[in-house]
C-alpha cells in the first residue's frame, strides 16, 4: 500500500476521519511533524438499507500509514459516537487513552468485552487539568452535555491553541458536577487563540438549549399526574443526568427501581461505581422482586427509546420480554426525541404499547445535550478564535454555524467546512485545505470486521428486494450433456405453488441457454453460467419486471 504523504514543514494539520457528513463517528488527527494526537474514535449506527450490519466504524488507513507516530487518544465523553470504534481500532492502534473520570469508566467496560483491558494504557484526567505529548499539550475544561464528564479541550501547538468543545451545552443548573468552565474559555480568548472546532448539531435551532432540571420538575409532575400507574421512562442508557432525575423522583413518591436493557444495566453499574450517580439506599430493585410491590409503587427505566427491535421496551411491547408485559395500568414514557431515520421505529413501537392499553406520553420530556444558535455564538464571543471550524454535524449543520460564525465577524475566507478526509494546514498566519487522505466505512457484521463490502451489501439489497432463483443442472464431465435438470429453486421471488406456468417458462428458457450452449460448443463452465443468468434473467425482467439474484449450480457426475 502507498503511503500518503503530507510533508510540506512544520505546520499543524488537522485532519478528520469522520464525523463531517452525518450524526456520529466523530475521530479527528492533530498532527505536526512526527507527532499525531488523536480526538475521539467514535462509530455510527447502520442505516436502514445496510442489511445485517450492526456498527459502522471509521476507516483508519491514514492511522495506519502513521502508527509510529501517534502518541494517544483523547477522548472528550463516553457516548458511542465518540467511544464506540475504539476497541476494533486499539487491535491495530495500540496507544495510550486519556479521558475524565465516568468517559473512562465506560470505555473500560467496552475494553473489557473485548479483552483489551489488560493491554491497553489509561490515564483518567480531571477537568483544569492538562497531558504533554511532543508537539501537544492539551488541557480538558469542563462542558455540559447530555451525559456526566463531558470535555472539552484546549490543545496547545507550536502554531497556536486551537479549542475543541465536544458535543456540548451551557447549562448554568446542571444535574451533577458544575456548570460550564466560560471562565476558562474566556481566559483562552484573551491569550489568543487561533482556531476553534464547534459543535454544530443545533446550529439550526435559534435560542438557547434548556437545562436538564427542567426535565426533572417534568417528571415530579408526570408521577404526581399518574400516581395509580406503574411507570416506565425509555431513555438513552449514557443519559446518567436523566436517570438520576428520574431515581430523584422515584424517591420523592416512594416508588421502587427496576432498571432493564443491558446497556443501562451497564451504564448505571459504571456510574454509581464513580459517585457519578445516587442511588439511595433501598430504591433499586430486581426485575423479578417487582412482583413483590405493587404496580404504582415501581418504575421502571429502560433503553429502547429509539425502537430498536431488540431492546428491552421493544420486547416488552411485542409481548417478547420474559419477565416485563405492558397493560393498561402501565404509563410509558418516551425521554428522548426521535434520532432522524428512526421516526417509523418509534411510531410503531408507540402504536404497539397503545393497543395494548398502555398510556403513553413521548412529548416535552427530553430536552437537548448540544448547544443552540445562542450558546455558539455565547462560545465565540468568549473564544474569539481567528479561523472557525465547524463540526459534529451533516453538511447542513455545518452550514448553519458558518452563517453564525459570519455573522459575529469572522471573514467567510477564515471559516472552513470540511469533508471527512481533508488535510487542514495551520501556521500562526494561515490557514488552507492541502489534500486529502483516505477515508470511508468499515462495516461490523457480527463477529467480522470489514469482510462485508459494498459488493455484499449490494447483493443483500437484491436479495431484500427482488429475491433469489438457484439454477441446478447436472452434466456430465466428459460431454458436458444435461444429464438432469434444470431445477429452479425460488426463494423471496414468488411462491412456487402459484406461479406454476412462469416456473415452467424459467425452465423452457434455461433449456433454451443449455441448448444453445452446446451446439456452440461451450464447455467452460463459467460461460455457461453466465449463458444461463443472462437468458433467465432477461425472460424474468420481461414476465415481471424485477431482477432477482440468479445463481446456477452446475453438479458434475460422470456416467
Amino acid at each position: 500500500m502507498k503511503k500518503t504523504d503530507l510533508s510540506t514543514g512544520s505546520k499543524l494539520k488537522i485532519i478528520p476521519l469522520g464525523g463531517l457528513e452525518l450524526i456520529g463517528m466523530n475521530i479527528t488527527a492533530f498532527e505536526y511533524e512526527d507527532s499525531i494526537i488523536v480526538v475521539d474514535c467514535g462509530l455510527s449506527f447502520p442505516e436502514e438499507d445496510m442489511f445485517g450490519i450492526d456498527l459502522v466504524i471509521p476507516d483508519i488507513t491514514y492511522l495506519r500509514e502513521n502508527v509510529e507516530k501517534i502518541k494517544a487518544f483523547v477522548i472528550t465523553h463516553g457516548h458511542e459516537d465518540h467511544i464506540g470504534a475504539l476497541p476494533y481500532v486499539l487491535k491495530e492502534i495500540n496507544v495510550p487513552i486519556y479521558a475524565t473520570k465516568l468517559t473512562m469508566g465506560i470505555i473500560e467496560h467496552r475494553l473489557e468485552e473485548h479483552g483489551l483491558l489488560g493491554s491497553t494504557k489509561r490515564k483518567v484526567i480531571k477537568h483544569g487539568n492538562a497531558v504533554t505529548f511532543p508537539n501537544f499539550r492539551i488541557e480538558f475544561i469542563r462542558t455540559n452535555h447530555s451525559i456526566v464528564d463531558a470535555a472539552a479541550l484546549a490543545i496547545y501547538t507550536p502554531v497556536g491553541v486551537i479549542v475543541h468543545t465536544g458535543d456540548f451545552k451551557v447549562d448554568y443548573t446542571p444535574v451533577f458536577n458544575d456548570a460550564i468552565d466560560l471562565q476558562r474559555f474566556a481566559d483562552l480568548g484573551r491569550k489568543g487563540v487561533l482556531a476553534m472546532m464547534c459543535d454544530s448539531t443545533n446550529a439550526e435551532r435559534p435560542g438557547f438549549t434548556q437545562s436538564e432540571q427542567t426535565v426533572g420538575r417534568i417528571f415530579d409532575l408526570l408521577f404526581e399526574e399518574h400516581k395509580n400507574t406503574r411507570i416506565i421512562i425509555a431513555t438513552f442508557a449514557s443519559n446518567v443526568d436523566r436517570v438520576q432525575q428520574i431515581i430523584n423522583s422515584a424517591e420523592k413518591f416512594g416508588r421502587k427501581v427496576v432498571v432493564e436493557g443491558r446497556s443501562m444495566v451497564n451504564v448505571i453499574a459504571t456510574a454509581m461505581k464513580l459517585d457519578c450517580l445516587k442511588m439511595p439506599a433501598n430504591t433499586l430493585i430486581e426485575v423479578e422482586q417487582l412482583k413483590n410491590y405493587p404496580v404504582e409503587k415501581t418504575v421502571i427505566i429502560t433503553t429502547g427509546s429509539q425502537g430498536e427491535s431488540m431492546a428491552a421496551l421493544s420486547r416488552m411491547a411485542t409481548d417478547s420480554h420474559r419477565k416485563i408485559s405492558i397493560g393498561p395500568k402501565d404509563t410509558v414514557i418516551f425521554s428522548s426525541h426521535p434520532i432522524p431515520g428512526n421516526e417509523k421505529a418509534v411510531t410503531n413501537i408507540i402504536n404497539e404499547l397503545l393497543m395494548k392499553g398502555a398510556d403513553v406520553i413521548f412529548q416535552d420530556v427530553h430536552v437537548s445535550g448540544h448547544a443552540c444558535q445562542e450558546e455558539i455564538k455565547l462560545l465565540y464571543s468568549l473564544v474569539q478564535p481567528k479561523y472557525a471550524i465547524p463540526v459534529h454535524g451533516e453538511y447542513k449543520h455545518l452550514k448553519a454555524q458558518a452563517k453564525i460564525v459570519n455573522q459575529l465577524g469572522i471573514d467567510k475566507d477564515d471559516i472552513f467546512i470540511l469533508r471527512s478526509g481533508d488535510v487542514l494546514e495551520l501556521s500562526e498566519n494561515s490557514a488552507k485545505v492541502v489534500g486529502k487522505v483516505p477515508v470511508g466505512t468499515i462495516f461490523v457484521d457480527g463477529l467480522g470486521v470489514g469482510d462485508v463490502g459494498n459488493v455484499v451489501l449490494r447483493d443483500r439489497h437484491t436479495l431484500a428486494e427482488d429475491g433469489i432463483l438457484i439454477v441446478v443442472v447436472v452434466m456430465d464431465k466428459r460431454s458436458n450433456t444435461v444429464i438432469a435438470g434444470p431445477d429452479i429453486v425460488s426463494r423471496g421471488f414468488v411462491y412456487v405453488k402459484e406461479a406454476d406456468q412462469l416456473m415452467e417458462e424459467a425452465r423452457a428458457s434455461v433449456g433454451d441457454a443449455l441448448y444453445y450452449c452446446e451446439h456452440k460448443n461451450i464447455s467452460d463452465w463459467g460461460k455457461i453460467k453466465n449463458v444461463i443468468k443472462d437468458n433467465l434473467g432477461e425472460f424474468v425482467w420481461k414476465k415481471t419486471k424485477r431482477r432477482p439474484m440468479i445463481l446456477p449450480i452446475i453438479m458434475e457426475v460422470q456416467v
